[in-house]
């Protein structure tokens, strides 16, 4: 599938619009990648304006079930020639249907959704939920990544991204993760008060993987406590570590688990966050108390039902253990191989892998030779030295050798212009 337009009414036409409109960064950003406009996307696959095609390892976890997905497309296009968006006063079937079709997989017992357009808006749903039951503090953890407005933001303990527009929520703590001694100091010391939001796997930060354990330990201090837990799985649920959800792989059932990216079907953008009866008891009571015009919107709502069908009928989340368990090992033999000591570690869960470089100049090239290689991949906002891959669980064993000697090769360029540089150039 390809889409190509005229030369001379894309490229600059459109760096020019970014400038104009957008964002100058961003379009500086797009030149050191060539410049290129995607403009077709289907299954594994995306292709841009001069017909240059590319395997989508990328899209930060949108893309478990890939580009477009046939059950998902005919979704959506049905509920958009009939009813794409509703009043919010009349009874609207999509939006319970979509409800229903969620529940049937979150942790048991988590029953009522708040529908979002994305993770942010699940994040800021969370912490409200946690204030109308009257937790007031809020801890999060190094290196978490929960969004960048403003209530989701006090929870991003990144300083770059905080800095400007302090002050920002009140009584936050921020501890290290994987500190479990750290965690029961904090909640010992407000009893009652404390809501704790934390990633099964920080992703932002790099694919960092918590110790063995560790989430259930979070969990059990939680309720000695008396604290309010969060698990954002808007990048790790819906089967990108392997199983439906991080919880399930932890054992854990939180007050509130946030759900994102993938929820959508790579089609639609939906986010939600899932809680159960006693935790949604105020929303129960108040339906007016939080609400949003486009939360639960018809058309959106199809994509979660096509979503949640994909995932079940071809066990992605099965498909996506195995295949990690596949490329892992694979990946990180050939960054070991070609580039010894400037990769610092390879990691992952599921289909969401990291490989650590010795710097993030490193880092940045990679994905640039990757691209040069035909390969889409994510670079980390948190952790800027990592690359991070979180392909589709629908690669076929092409897909998958086309990674593998893309990586291969881009490795081999990467090392290569390294070496060719004089001494003290970058």
């Amino acid at each position: 599938m390809t889409q190509t337009l005229s030369r001379h009414d894309t490229e600059d036409q459109v760096l020019q619009l970014y400038r104009k409109h957008l964002s100058k960064g961003r379009a500086t950003v797009a030149e050191l990648f060539g410049s290129h406009m995607e403009v077709a996307s289907e299954g594994t696959r995306l292709w841009t304006s001069d017909g240059e095609e590319f395997l989508n390892c990328g899209g930060y976890g949108v893309f478990i079930m890939g580009a477009r997905h046939p059950t998902v497309m005919s979704a959506v296009l049905k509920q958009l020639h009939s009813h794409p968006v509703a009043t919010r006063i009349l009874l609207e079937p999509t939006v319970a249907q979509a409800a229903d079709a969620l529940c049937s997989v979150t942790p048991a017992g988590m029953d009522r959704v708040h529908f979002a357009l994305g993770g942010a808006e699940a994040v800021e749903t969370g912490l409200k939920l946690a204030r109308a039951n009257g937790y007031r503090r809020l801890v999060s953890f190094h290196g978490g990544y929960h969004g960048k407005s403003l209530g989701a933001l006090s929870a991003t303990a990144k300083e770059v991204y905080q800095r400007p527009f302090r002050p920002l929520l009140p009584d936050v703590a921020h501890l290290p993760y994987g500190d479990a001694d750290a965690l029961r100091d904090e909640l010992a010391a407000h009893p009652g008060q404390t809501c704790v939001i934390i990633e099964p796997v920080q992703g932002e930060a790099g694919v960092v993987i918590p110790p063995a354990g560790y989430l259930k330990e979070v969990e059990r201090l939680c309720r000695e406590h008396d604290a309010f837990l969060i698990l954002d799985e808007v990048q790790t649920g819906m089967g990108r570590l392997g199983e439906w959800w991080g919880a399930d792989l932890a054992g854990v059932v939180p007050d509130v688990l946030l759900v994102g990216k993938a929820l959508g079907g790579g089609v639609m953008p939906v986010a939600a966050a899932v809680a159960d009866a006693r935790t949604f008891a105020p929303f129960d009571r108040d339906p007016y108390l939080h609400t949003a015009t486009f939360s639960g919107a018809p058309v959106l709502m199809a994509a979660v039902q096509g979503a949640v069908a994909v995932l079940k009928e071809e066990r992605l989340p099965s498909r996506a253990l195995e295949l990690g368990a596949r490329l892992l090992p694979e990946i990180d033999r050939i960054a070991r191989a070609n580039c010894g000591d400037q990769v610092t570690d390879v990691r992952g869960q599921g289909l969401l892998i990291g490989v650590e470089f010795a710097d993030a100049g490193l880092a940045g090239e990679m994905l640039i030779e990757l691209f040069n290689h035909g390969v889409v991949a994510n670079h980390s906002m948190g952790g800027s030295n990592v690359v991070r891959f979180t392909p589709p669980a629908t690669l076929s064993d092409a897909d998958v050798e086309l990674l593998l000697t893309s990586f291969d090769r881009a490795t081999r360029d990467l090392i290569g212009q390294r070496a060719r540089m004089p001494e003290g150039g970058n």
